[in-house]
């Protein structure tokens, strides 16, 4: 079994990182999102512009409680390969409060290693730094049809909790809000 774990992004990883955006959103929300505008969003010119935004989120983000986690394999003390990622941030909608709660941006593994548990460490992982944030909500959009994403997190125990939004992509697609409590039982 390959040595597993969690780390802090560097900006070495932003193209791996927007590889693995593309290849999973390409893999997950086929019929999902309309066909037009998944090609826009995981097309050449997109995968270079995610790449730009990925690494900028490492050098410059825009916040301290703003991050960018990746899952490695590690091969050798010295040398890892990024398998996947997840980003979270304090949360923006009008309804939350920052300071107690955050977003849950994004989490997406490599479809080429799925269900090895990497899913599963990033948010672990992301859970963490938040409790030691203060934070004890945390949120998350989805799309009402993504099952692997809903099948992930549901029995992890989030929940939908009523808010909805709806994305212009070509065509009206719905989004539905989880969330989840992840504040210690100390608290």
């Amino acid at each position: 079994m390959a040595d597993v774990g969690v780390r802090p992004a560097r900006l070495e990883d932003a193209a791996t990182i927007a590889d693995i955006q593309v290849r999973a959103w390409r893999t997950g929300y086929a019929g999902v999102v309309p066909t037009p505008a998944l090609a826009a969003m995981t097309g050449a010119e997109a995968q270079a512009v995610w790449q730009e935004r990925w690494a900028e989120a490492v050098t410059a983000p825009p916040s301290p409680r703003h991050r960018l986690l990746v899952a490695v394999q590690r091969h050798t003390m010295e040398h890892d390969t990024v398998v996947g990622f997840a980003a979270h941030a304090p949360a923006a909608d009008a309804d939350c409060d920052p300071a107690t709660t955050a977003e849950l941006l994004t989490l997406l593994v490599d479809p080429m290693v799925g269900r090895a548990g990497h899913g599963s460490r990033l948010l672990a992982a992301t859970v963490d730094l938040l409790r030691e944030d203060g934070v004890s909500k945390l949120i998350t959009w989805v799309f009402p049809a993504d099952r692997a994403m809903r099948g992930f997190l549901e029995p992890a125990g989030w929940a939908e909790d009523g808010a909805k939004r709806q994305l212009d992509l070509g065509e009206p697609v719905s989004m539905i809000r989880l969330h989840t409590d992840i504040g210690t039982d100390d608290e």
